[in-house]
């Protein structure tokens, strides 16, 4: 997943990172919202509530601001979120895979290997669209389509 995010992402300008071709999720969306997600779900894991920046963080993942981060800056976030994970799950000894844990307000039932499982599989998911919608972009720009900038 961080190799393939990482290259699909690779040279998108912040225009072409924050397009939504046919009110599809953006690029730049999908890099924030990877690194939050592993985030929230890595603090599920450790039996933690989310602290009001991680709240507030998920409102701003759809958005680039006022001066939006290159491509490489988000990519690179992305990939040390996956890393973290990935270390989060060397340290986790096997035994406490089934440690019961409550997800969202609602303290929804599931168990640290039910959220590394997730985590996986919804980063990948996400991973995937970066790849279809940075081709997108890219062929839209090709043809000399506008890109919509952020602001």
């Amino acid at each position: 997943a961080a190799e393939d995010l990482t290259a699909a992402a690779a040279g998108l300008t912040p225009g072409e990172l924050w397009t939504s071709p046919g009110g599809a999720a953006s690029v730049g969306f999908h890099l924030r919202h990877i690194a939050g997600s592993i985030d929230r779900l890595l603090t599920y894991a450790r039996d933690e509530s989310l602290s009001q920046a991680q709240l507030a963080a998920i409102a701003g993942e759809q958005d680039a601001g006022a001066n939006p981060a290159d491509a490489a800056t988000l990519a690179s976030d992305a990939v040390a979120a996956i890393h973290r994970a990935i270390e989060f799950m060397r340290h986790m000894p096997p035994e406490r895979y089934f440690d019961p844990r409550g997800v969202g307000r609602r303290k929804l039932p599931t168990n640290v290997l039910g959220l590394l499982v997730h985590t996986a599989e919804h980063t990948q998911r996400h991973v995937g669209a970066i790849i279809a919608t940075a081709k997108v972009v890219r062929a839209r720009g090709e043809r000399g389509h506008a890109s919509r900038e952020p602001g």
